[in-house]
């Protein structure tokens, strides 16, 4: 499997990252996790496009991560005229806001509808509320779920994807806790968000300390990492964004915790497994 970071960045605005998004691929099985700010754009870069995917999972409802799932609709829509579905997987009140999504929608399908042929209706989504503890299969990946923790947002929901004896876990924003214990046991890439708490404690902005609540910090990953028996800590969603010149700063800092291999970089950063 390759993990393709296709949104490294937060909800504060940043050209050189687009917002939380992890790509996974498997062969011909295009999985996407998330779908933040210009993903489709990044999904370019990494060789695919939305009518490639298999499955899109969504880990909440936070906006900077399922802002861009109109555009991951409406393209898979064009370019496949409609004759594929697109299976979108979430927690429960995923399927509530996709069909939002589709009524913001419906003056564009209209015109689209109008003017190609081809396309004689809307977008073909099929969409699956999870439970925690549910597990289902995208073509031959096997994925199973389970409770994170980043209250207030409820419910929030981690993967663990499994492939030809490779797993990855990704597990969202979160505090460390048992669901992602579970998700991230032994695998070969645990892909986390974190935050330099120590930077983010300096920062004089009420708004901004609240982050330190319900996300993890580059130490607690490392430490969730080590605990677990993780082979690889795979860093996403950094807040702040780091410099290239800072990332051996981030690595260190987590290399305190945890003596595997540690992974920070721009988008389109890539890990195999």
């Amino acid at each position: 499997m390759d993990i393709i970071l296709t949104g490294t960045g937060s909800p504060i605005p940043d050209p050189n990252r687009a917002g939380p998004s992890t790509l996974v691929k498997a062969g011909d099985t295009h999985i996407l996790v998330d779908a933040g700010r210009g993903v489709v754009m990044r999904m370019a870069g990494a060789g695919s496009m939305p009518m490639f995917l298999s499955g899109v999972l969504i880990t909440h409802l936070h906006s900077d991560h399922v802002c861009a799932l109109n555009d991951v609709i409406t393209t898979h829509w064009v370019l496949t005229q409609g004759n594929v579905p697109l299976r979108i997987y979430g927690p429960v009140g995923i399927a509530e806001f996709v069909e939002r999504q589709l009524h913001a929608l419906e003056p564009d399908i209209g015109y689209r509808i109008a003017h190609h042929e081809p396309l004689t209706a809307g977008p073909n989504v099929e969409v699956t509320e999870l439970e925690p503890g549910e597990g289902f299969e995208i073509n031959d990946i096997s994925i199973t779920t389970a409770a994170t923790e980043h209250s207030p947002v409820k419910p929030t929901i981690g993967f663990r994807l499994e492939h030809d004896g490779a797993t990855v876990a990704l597990v969202g924003d979160t505090i460390p806790c048992a669901g992602v214990d579970e998700l991230a046991a032994g695998v070969d890439a645990y892909v986390q968000t974190v935050i330099r708490r120590d930077i983010v404690e300096m920062i004089p902005n009420e708004m901004l300390q609240d982050i330190l609540d319900y996300h993890s910090g580059v130490i607690e990953a490392a430490q969730t990492a080590a605990r677990v028996g993780a082979k690889r800590l795979v860093l996403t969603h950094l807040v702040p964004a780091p410099q290239p010149e800072q990332y051996p700063e981030w690595i260190a800092r987590a290399a305190e915790h945890f003596d595997g291999e540690i992974v920070i970089g721009d988008d389109l950063t890539t890990v195999s497994v």
